[in-house]
């Protein structure tokens, strides 16, 4: 099995820095793109921001110039850097990995979501 576990969410003042971290565990051979998605209540998914195992980052223009998308192949683990935050960043932000296993062919795995809250 694989395993997805999101960490570094809190609450935070509007203005201030979080950083995010994923790490993707268990049987897994390769990880192609992973990406950070977050919802807010009562709103969809959306993506935040993606990057590929060669380190090609995207971002959503809602967080561009403010978020950082990396990652440590060599951990399988993920990362979002998060400055100048504001209240409507508020969201449980979840990780994705597309995992490669003995079992599977990339495979798209979730965390459970970690919350981040903006206070004004």
């Amino acid at each position: 099995q694989v395993q997805v576990v999101e960490s570094g969410g809190g609450l935070v003042q509007a203005g201030g820095s979080l950083r995010l971290s994923c790490a993707a565990s268990g049987s897994i051979v390769s990880i192609n793109d992973m990406a950070w998605y977050r919802q807010a209540p009562g709103k969809q998914r959306e993506l935040v921001a993606t990057i590929t195992r060669i380190l090609s980052p995207n971002y959503a223009d809602s967080v561009k110039g403010r978020f950082t998308i990396s990652r440590d192949n060599a951990k399988n683990t993920v990362y979002l850097q998060m400055n100048g935050l504001k209240p409507e960043d508020t969201a449980v932000y979840y990780c994705a990995a597309d995992v490669k296993s003995t079992h599977w062919y990339y495979t798209t795995y979730w965390g459970q979501g970690t919350q981040v809250t903006v206070s004004s």
